[in-house]
């Protein structure tokens, strides 16, 4: 967070409820939120909009407000010839997205901070990301930029509105997909993966080179493919176990993974997953431990369980609201400008202040820990990174195996406490709907396959907080929950997203309970993203809400745009798809399967050019193409859960297993409430627990032992 930020307030953020904006209050900008006000008043005193993007957990828009905000010079000018508005991309992805389309068709980048510049009515005319302080390094500074807009804007109107109206033509085409296709099957499914692979880094794990991102989306079709027998290509299997678990093991044990805490940075610099952005977001901690629950379910990897228990531990230290339930959204890189990743990172003589020289001759080179470190702003610094195994440190300095254990754990926890000593980078405890519903569906599933019944009830009581605070039958769901400062806030709508995720979340809360309200749920959730959020001329989720008659949003908020891509998060139109086929086989809704596969059409023209940015199309395509297995364990007792253990064993998209106590019975989705309870041992009342297998051609025969359950599914997936 920048620096002055308590500091006496000038301008209209003071009382935002958004932590990104309240950190610009002080600033001698007349900043001003998002929404009518800002843009009544740049109609009326005809200027035009600065628009500034940006996120608490974003170190180069702190740089900028620093360096350019903060200055007096730099504000009078916006003062002067300009409205300035600040947006926090968390808050308001909608706004987001479009405008980040929008400085993309001008500048062709995109990324953090965003500065557009919009007519009165917010189209947008020109654009870029960082501006200098001053003209360097061949980019004009913020104040010449500033200067320029204002001249133009004066003396050039009918060219700034030229360009403006060409921008949102660009952005309204580049966001209708021409790419309708019929019957996508295995065949656009084998290309997406293959896309994939060819993208495989077999030295250093992940997909392309630097930046490295985790692509989640992307392990995870790769593990559902690796578990599956059948495949076109024999080989592929094999090749897309290679790529996920190589990519798993070297991100945990490169940099980018926190080995004190745990929870992974945002992304590495560099190819060898080293040198990272230390901010840590709650998506991609949701989803990578998603990716090591499901390698764990696979092909059994203790440390894929190891590391999705750490994950979990540093999400319940740090990312949730352990009394009302609830995660939080972000923990900032760093405590303040004048660091970077200080808080993460160890000179040698700290890390040998804090250990005995045992210790220390453990850690040192099981951590990559020299003189000379990884970061280039102080040389000395050291990110922690593992390059040899405990059994070579062990051999190399007369221990065991053992003692070598023991002496990296206990200096683990040495060093955790010395750095909990250090100034803290910010947590932003915004409670978002939609990440809330992909933190409770990775909770759920890491809790049920690692044999943690408190983390499902902390999911649960999660997801209850979040229908309960978010949704109301009225409205549908608010895309906040709740925010982490004092302030006022408008309602902001719900996204596709925030929907698709939460719906998806109630219906793993279903199958972890058998309660059949977190069905309901997900039944009502899923009405309201068909009725407002289908195109039903052509196909496919818009990401916002219809507009409603006499309403007139503002600026490029008019644009319609139909989310394909996963970036970072799963993108909505591919979740949307994936809740209606969830939900088809639970209620014969044919309707929800006709929709989802018109969805999966609308993009099926197009979606292998996205290769591995839409992972998350190849995996709602997998659910589809394959069809849904469920595995209902029904019973209450150490013979359930045995069942229960045996069907989560091994990872596929298209299987969901479901506890059920005999009462419960009684109150089951239609799909299952037809033949569940007519099945021998059920009907007739016999005693034991038993599984069910069940998928789109009927329920089998009860199974009572966990050997006969697993052989069964082997036959099914």
């Amino acid at each position: 967070m920048s620096e002055g930020q308590n500091t006496a307030p000038h301008n209209a953020l003071q009382s935002a409820a958004s932590a990104y904006l309240r950190t610009a209050s002080h600033q001698p900008v007349r900043w001003h939120e998002w929404g009518d006000a800002a843009f009544a008043l740049a109609k009326t005193e005809d200027k035009p909009i600065l628009l500034d993007i940006g996120a608490v957990w974003c170190h180069w828009c702190h740089v900028m407000d620093r360096e350019s905000y903060e200055n007096a010079d730099t504000a009078k000018i916006i003062n002067e010839y300009f409205v300035a508005v600040k947006v926090d991309r968390d808050e308001r992805p909608d706004v987001d997205a479009r405008y980040q389309a929008a400085v993309s068709a001008i500048s062709g980048q995109g990324g953090w901070p965003l500065t557009a510049f919009l007519t009165p009515d917010g189209k947008p005319f020109f654009g870029g990301t960082y501006f200098p302080p001053e003209d360097r390094h061949g980019r004009p500074g913020l104040p010449r930029v500033l200067l320029t807009m204002a001249e133009a804007f004066r003396e050039k109107r009918d060219e700034v509105n030229d360009s403006a109206t060409s921008v949102i033509a660009a952005i309204e085409h580049n966001e209708s997909f021409m790419g309708r296709a019929g019957n996508p099957g295995p065949e656009l499914l084998t290309k997406l993966v293959d896309a994939i692979l060819k993208q495989f880094d077999a030295r250093s794990g992940g997909f392309g080179s630097q930046p490295k991102f985790p692509h989640s989306g992307a392990i995870d079709l790769l593990l559902d493919v690796a578990s599956r027998s059948s495949l076109p290509d024999e080989n592929m299997a094999a090749k897309a176990k290679t790529a996920a678990l190589v990519t798993l093991e070297k991100m945990s044990r490169g940099g980018i993974y926190d080995h004190l805490a745990g929870g992974f940075h945002r992304y590495s610099v560099d190819e060898s997953w080293v040198v990272p952005h230390f901010e840590k977001m709650a998506y991609d901690n949701s989803e990578l431990l998603k990716n090591y629950v499901h390698a764990y379910q696979s092909f059994v990897e203790p440390e894929a369980a190891r590391v999705a228990r750490e994950i979990l531990a540093w999400m319940a230290e740090w990312l949730s609201d352990r009394e009302r339930g609830g995660f939080y959204a972000s923990q900032d890189a760093d405590f303040s400008l004048d660091d970077d990743g200080d808080y993460f990172t160890w000179t040698r003589e700290e890390v040998a202040a804090v250990l005995t020289r045992e210790e220390l001759v453990v850690a040192e080179p099981f951590y990559d820990i020299g003189d000379i470190g990884d970061m280039h702003h102080n040389p000395e610094k050291n990110v922690l990174h593992i390059r040899v195994s405990i059994e070579g440190v062990a051999k190399t300095n007369g221990f065991t195996v053992e003692q070598a254990r023991a002496l990296l754990v206990s200096a683990r926890q040495k060093m955790y406490a010395a750095r909990l000593k250090r100034p803290t980078p910010y947590v932003d405890k915004t409670i978002y709907t939609g990440w809330n519903g992909m933190c409770i569906s990775a909770t759920l599933e890491a809790g049920r396959v690692l044999g943690l019944p408190e983390v499902v009830a902390f999911a649960l009581k999660s997801l209850d907080r979040v229908l309960a605070a978010a949704w109301e039958d009225a409205t549908g769901l608010a895309h906040v929950v709740a925010y982490g400062e004092p302030g006022s806030a408008q309602r902001v709508a719900g996204t596709l997203e925030d929907y698709g995720f939460v719906g998806n979340a109630a219906l793993d809360a279903w199958e972890a309970t058998g309660e059949i309200r977190y069905y309901e749920a997900a039944s009502r959730i899923a009405e309201v993203l068909v009725s407002r959020f289908y195109d039903a001329v052509g196909g496919g989720f818009f990401d916002t809400q219809a507009v409603v008659a006499g309403e007139e949003r503002l600026g490029a908020l008019g644009v319609r745009r139909k989310p394909l891509q996963d970036s970072p998060t799963p993108a909505g139109n591919s979740v949307a798809a994936t809740l209606l086929l969830r939900l088809h086989a639970l209620n014969d809704h044919e309707d929800y399967a006709t929709r989802a596969l018109e969805t999966l059409e609308t993009f099926a023209g197009v979606v292998e050019h996205f290769g591995l940015y839409a992972a998350s199309y190849g995996l709602a395509l997998q659910r589809m193409v394959q069809g849904p297995v469920e595995i209902c364990v029904i019973g209450d007792d150490a013979e359930a859960r045995e069942l229960e253990a045996a069907a989560l064993a091994q990872y596929a998209v298209n299987k969901s297993v479901i506890r059920l106590r005999r009462k419960q019975l009684e109150a089951l989705p239609p799909a299952l409430a037809e033949t569940l309870p007519f099945l021998p041992g059920v009907k007739d009342g016999a005693e034991g627990s038993f599984a069910v297998i069940c998928t789109a051609r009927g329920c089998q025969p009860p199974v009572h032992s966990a050997e006969t359950l697993a052989a069964a599914l082997n036959n099914q997936i």
